[in-house]
């Protein structure tokens, strides 16, 4: 007879000692095992077990199942090692602090002995000279590589607050990145602290941004290390989000001056390297970041008093209609009142005689106008072709420019979501937006042409507006998913996609999504609706079987850190653990260290109401963060908390675990689900009732033709 689940075999092993095969209970305690090994051990409570397979991972009595080696007092000894005379012994024991750093039980005791503060402390006595002696003696700066390392891993669990830190310690790390010349290793984790320091604490964000400029981190992108790229690009997007308002506008002229764009285009986005998606993230946080710049001036109404901006609104006048402001004294002030208002219409605004009024509405307020004064300077045929080709239509067939152009900027803003937060997990940057310094405004000067191309291309009247507008936003959508590479990629697509091409795709779609709406159908579907649910429930539930990879995210968000999630094939336990990376394909339950059964849970909540979500910290105002969160509560007060790699992943684990616990799946993913093998069963059903015979497999491929010389007669 099989042993039961919950007791595992393993070896435990004691330097001088025969190893023991024992049976070990993984829901027993780990100091009893301690005490039953008879090795003279002293205090059981200052040992734990650690695996045999280097990963350097301990289990004490917080942290459940099994590992197979003992380690004596690891912190202690680590913590006095790392203080030897001997550069070889210290070299090795950094090291091995480096490796052991990674686990939470370990960097607790570590820190209990003030651990930080030493390692500081080695940063900040180290002297140049001495520096450079050590990079001789030992390749590529091993020793203050592990150090940083060490110092990198122990961060990460949050346990130590970031505000506790020297000015010459951050001067120390700083000085490491702004060499020109430095070993690779400690320049990674340099610019990974310094992105630490800048996104946990304002105070220090001031001290960082005196000590590092933009000047002096450009050099890191020309290089050829996509980890270093990586790296130098996080620290920006850290100073620019932590920024205060004031300072952005200032920061990015900095940036436009030092050619960050072009540098990044040249050096990696057209790099022969594939874009990692550490990388890819960090590109689409520096993306939101630059649109958001655009957000005051989109809540900026216009002031119709203010003679500035009045000015810019009688330069699209006069640049349309190829007139000089009147003098004062020419003609009649109603004769000039009815010229302008004249003139006004054409231009598409709603408010004839003031057009200062239409830019009152917010979002898109002044970056509207802005909008229309760039087209109107930078693309001046262009401009004054769809001003003058709609001001000769008829009334109600003209596509009013001024209208149009407040309503594409409203639809762009949204779009590209300015004003947003940038996700934690989102890789959607988009190359055209680098190959510009003004690529907003041009990507507004390629869609106000498509929007008069599709308007004429509709036949479209003034009732129509609104129409045209659904037209256009989807013919901008389905073009930005192919993410061109270049504006003139994009104005390609987009003349691809033309009203008629659309009117294709909407047909070819409405067909794939035939709706069946007639009472038998509807009786059918509500009889079969059940047998769907519980199919949809076990496919949920052998997802969470399968498991999930998610990844940590503390308080330092660039990091290539996992854990694996997977349910027991009875359905009983929630297996998890950390990984050292993502892996290619399932974990086995045996390398999860830990276990919650199922019976234990109490509850599972999701975004605003999860722990790691109302703690402080640059997430909490993260709209698709929160999105992404969801905990599983049990116990009096713990938890294990999630966030998911996507909103699939998300739906798939929160149904999972409510069907476990025998609530109602209620995710968006569900009724999309539901509807798609209602279709099909529906569908299926129809044809046996017809009598068609549906094989039971799918017919043979093809085989590939031995002869390509040939040629099809049309006729």
């Amino acid at each position: 007879m099989p042993p039961p689940s919950d007791i595992v075999k393993v070896a435990i092993e004691w330097p001088g000692a025969f190893p023991k095969l024992m049976e070990i209970d993984q829901f027993r305690s780990i100091l009893f095992y301690i005490s039953v090994f008879r090795w003279s051990l002293g205090n059981h409570e200052n040992f734990a077990l650690q695996n045999a397979d280097s990963t350097n991972f301990y289990i004490t009595e917080k942290v459940g199942i099994y590992f197979l080696v003992i380690s004596s007092q690891t912190a202690a000894q680590l913590h006095e090692r790392i203080q030897s005379s001997s550069m070889d012994a210290k070299l090795e024991a950094l090291k091995d602090l480096a490796n052991s750093s990674r686990d939470v039980t370990f960097a607790q005791e570590f820190i209990n002995l003030d651990g930080i503060s030493l390692l500081t402390q080695m940063v900040e006595s180290g002297t140049e000279p001495f520096y450079w002696l050590l990079l001789l003696c030992f390749s590529f700066g091993d020793l203050l590589s592990f150090t940083l390392t060490a110092f990198v891993e122990l961060m990460d669990h949050g346990i130590v607050s970031w505000d506790t830190f020297s000015v010459a310690f951050i001067k120390k790390i700083a000085g490491y990145v702004n060499k020109s010349a430095m070993d690779t290793a400690v320049l990674q984790r340099s610019l990974a602290i310094l992105e630490s320091m800048v996104l946990n604490s304002q105070d220090l964000y001031q001290k960082v941004a005196q000590e590092i400029t933009i000047g002096q981190l450009i050099p890191h992108l020309q290089g050829t290390d996509q980890d270093i790229q990586t790296y130098t690009i996080a620290v920006i997007n850290a100073l620019f989000l932590k920024a205060p308002e004031d300072k952005r506008q200032e920061m990015a002229h900095i940036l436009a001056q030092k050619q960050l764009r072009s540098i990044i285009l040249s050096n990696v986005i057209r790099s022969p390297k594939p874009i990692n998606d550490e990388m890819a993230h960090q590109l689409y946080v520096l993306q939101v970041l630059t649109f958001n710049l655009l957000e005051d001036r989109m809540m900026t109404k216009m002031d119709p008093q203010d003679q500035a901006q009045r000015d810019i609104i009688f330069e699209l006048r006069r640049i349309a209609f190829d007139v000089e402001c009147e003098p004062n004294n020419s003609g009649s002030i109603e004769k000039r009142k009815s010229m302008y208002t004249r003139d006004y219409k054409k231009l598409g605004f709603i408010n004839h005689v003031n057009p200062a009024m239409d830019f009152t509405q917010i979002p898109p307020g002044m970056l509207a106008l802005d909008n229309m004064l760039y087209f109107a300077r930078h693309h001046q045929d262009a401009y004054i072709r769809i001003v003058l080709e709609n001001s000769s239509r008829e009334d109600k067939h003209e596509c009013p420019f001024g209208r149009s152009s407040i309503e594409l900027t409203k639809m762009l803003c949204e779009t590209l979501k300015v004003g947003e937060l940038p996700s934690e997990n989102c890789h959607d940057f988009h190359p055209m937006f680098f190959t510009h310094d003004r690529s907003f405004e041009e990507f507004f000067c390629i869609c106000i042409q498509l929007l008069n191309k599709t308007w004429k291309e509709m036949r479209a009247t003034s009732e129509d507006f609104n129409k045209v507008m659904q037209v256009v936003r989807d013919q901008i959508m389905r073009a930005l998913t192919q993410k061109p590479n270049s504006l003139d990629q994009l104005k390609s697509r987009l003349q691809n996609l033309s009203y008629t091409e659309i009117l294709k795709i909407r047909q070819s779609e409405r067909m794939n999504q035939e709706d069946f709406q007639s009472r038998p159908i509807l009786e059918l579907r509500e009889k079969i609706q059940p047998e769907i649910m519980e199919l949809i429930k076990q496919q949920r539930l052998n997802r969470l079987c399968d498991g999930t990879c998610f990844r940590k995210i503390s308080s330092r968000r660039r990091q290539d850190k996992f854990w694996y999630c997977r349910l027991s094939p009875n359905h009983k336990v929630l297996h998890y653990g950390d990984l050292e990376e993502s892996p290619l394909g399932e974990v086995s339950h045996d390398l999860l260290q830990e276990k919650l059964p199922v019976a234990d849970i109490k509850a599972v909540v999701t975004g605003k109401d999860c722990p790691h979500m109302k703690e402080k910290g640059a997430l909490k105002q993260n709209k698709e963060v929160l999105e992404l969160a969801f905990s599983v509560l049990y116990e009096s007060d713990e938890y294990l908390n999630f966030i998911a790699p996507d909103k699939h992943e998300y739906c798939v684990w929160t149904d999972g675990l409510n069907a476990l616990l025998g609530k109602e799946m209620t995710s968006d993913f569900t009724k999309s689900d539901m509807d798609t093998l209602l279709s099909m069963e529906m569908k299926l059903r129809l044809l046996d009732l017809e009598n068609i015979q549906i094989p039971e497999a799918p017919p043979p491929i093809p085989k590939e033709p031995s002869n390509y010389d040939f040629v099809y007669d049309c006729n």
